[in-house]
C-alpha cells in the first residue's frame, strides 16, 4: 500500500479510536483520555450540530475517515476526529459527562447510529501530512492559526529539520501551497509560542493554551521594530535551535497583550492597528521610554511620534466620514431633535475648539 493508493474500507465503529495528538487538541489534552477529549470536543467544536445531521442524514460515505492501523483491530483516525466523536456519543452517550441533555435530545432525534465507518487506511501516519496541510492550513477546511503552527511544527521536524530554516521553510510552502516567509514566521512563532508555554504564560490568570492568540505572535515577528524589540532578526535566522529571544522582553510584550487590569482591559489591542502603533513607538527612543519606562498608554506614547500628525488625519475624515452618514440618513430616521441635541451641541464645540486651537497654535508659530 502507497502513499497513492490508501486502501477503502468499511470499519466497525469499535475499532476506531480518536487521535490524541490531533494538533487541533491543546497541549494539556495531548495523551488524554478518550473522554476527556470527548468532552472537549463537545465544549469547543459544535459537536452536537454534527451529532443532529449526521442522525438525521447518516454518515456520508464520501467524507471517509483517514486512518493509520496501529495494531490488528485498532485504528487511529488522523483525519475525521470530530466526525468520529459525533457517531461514538450517538451510539455511545455515555462516554462522558457533560451537556447529557443536548445528547439526549440528538440521540432521541437521531434516525441513524452508523457502526460501519467508511475509511481510508494509510501505511504510516506522514502519508496524510501533505493532504491535511493543503486542507487545513491553506484549503477549504481551515485550522486557527496556532493549530496550523502545531502542525507545521511537527512536520518541520518530523521531515525537514535537518534542511537550514530557509529550505525547510522552502519545503513545507511547497508542500501546503503557501509562502515561504510566512511559513518561517510561523515556525519561528511557534519556537516563541513554546518559550512562553515553558514559563506557565507568566502565571498571567486565564492565559493558557487554548486562550492564547498565536496571530499575535505572527503578526508582531512581521513588524521590524517588535521582532527586535523581542530580540530577532527574522529575515537573517537560519537555524530554528539557535533562537535567542529577549526573556524580558517578550515576558512584557505578553503582558501588554494577555495581562488584564481591574477593568478587564488588556494595555494593549492586538489588531493591525494597534501592532503598527507599537512598531512605530518602539522605533522612537523617546516614544519607546514612555511606553515602557513611564506608562504612558499607547496613544499617549504615539502622540510623541510624527505618526501623530498621521493620526490626527486619520481621526479628523473618519469623524466627518461618519457625520456625512448620519447627513444621508437624517430624512429617513424617526429620531426626536431632543435626544442627539447634547451630543450634536458637542460635535460643534469639539470642531471649534478643534479649529481655534489650530489658529492659535499657527499664531505663536508667527510670533516665534
Amino acid at each position: 500500500m502507497s502513499h497513492n493508493n490508501p486502501k477503502f474500507e468499511i470499519i466497525p465503529l469499535d475499532k476506531l479510536f480518536l487521535d490524541d495528538q490531533n494538533p487541533r487538541l491543546p497541549k494539556s489534552l495531548q495523551g488524554a483520555k478518550e473522554k476527556d477529549i470527548l468532552e472537549y470536543m463537545l465544549l469547543d467544536a459544535s459537536l452536537i450540530e454534527l451529532m443532529l445531521a449526521i442522525g438525521k442524514n447518516d454518515f456520508f460515505p464520501g467524507e471517509q475517515l483517514l486512518v493509520i492501523q496501529e495494531k490488528e483491530g485498532i485504528y487511529r483516525v488522523i483525519e475525521g476526529n470530530r466526525r468520529l466523536s459525533a457517531v461514538k456519543l450517538l451510539n455511545y452517550p455515555d462516554l462522558v459527562s457533560v451537556q447529557k441533555s443536548k445528547i439526549q435530545q440528538a440521540t432521541t432525534e437521531a434516525q441513524y447510529f452508523p457502526k460501519e465507518i467508511p475509511c481510508l487506511i494509510f501505511d504510516a501516519e506522514e502519508n496524510i501530512h501533505n493532504y491535511l496541510g493543503y486542507r487545513h492550513i491553506t484549503g477549504i477546511k481551515e485550522w486557527k492559526l496556532l493549530e496550523k503552527a502545531r502542525y507545521l511544527f511537527g512536520l518541520w521536524k518530523d521531515q525537514y529539520s535537518s534542511l537550514d530554516l530557509n529550505a525547510a521553510s522552502r519545503e513545507l510552502a511547497k508542500s501546503i501551497g503557501s509562502r515561504k516567509d510566512y511559513v518561517k514566521r510561523i515556525l519561528i512563532g511557534y519556537q516563541i509560542f513554546y518559550k512562553i508555554e515553558d514559563d506557565a504564560f507568566y502565571r498571567i490568570p486565564g492565559l493558557d493554551d487554548t486562550t492564547f492568540y498565536f496571530n499575535y505572535i505572527a503578526d508582531s515577528l512581521n513588524k521590524p521594530h517588535i521582532a527586535n524589540y523581542l530580540g530577532l532578526d527574522v529575515k537573517n535566522i537560519d537555524d530554528i535551535d539557535e533562537i535567542t529571544i529577549n526573556d524580558e522582553h517578550l515576558e512584557n510584550w505578553t503582558r501588554w497583550l494577555f495581562e488584564k487590569n481591574s477593568e478587564g482591559r488588556t494595555r494593549l489591542i492586538g489588531d493591525s492597528f494597534h501592532l503598527n502603533a507599537l512598531n512605530k513607538v518602539l522605533s522612537h527612543n523617546e516614544a519607546r521610554a514612555a511606553f515602557i519606562e513611564k506608562g504612558y498608554s499607547l496613544d499617549l506614547a504615539i502622540d510623541l511620534t510624527d505618526e501623530a500628525d498621521s493620526q490626527f488625519y486619520n481621526y479628523l475624515n473618519s469623524a466627518l466620514s461618519q457625520l456625512q452618514n448620519s447627513d444621508r440618513l437624517v430624512v429617513k430616521v424617526n429620531v426626536r431633535h431632543a435626544i442627539v441635541s447634547e451630543q450634536l451641541k458637542e460635535i460643534r464645540s469639539l470642531a471649534v475648539k478643534i479649529n481655534r486651537s489650530l489658529q492659535e497654535k499657527e499664531e505663536d508659530e508667527d510670533d516665534i
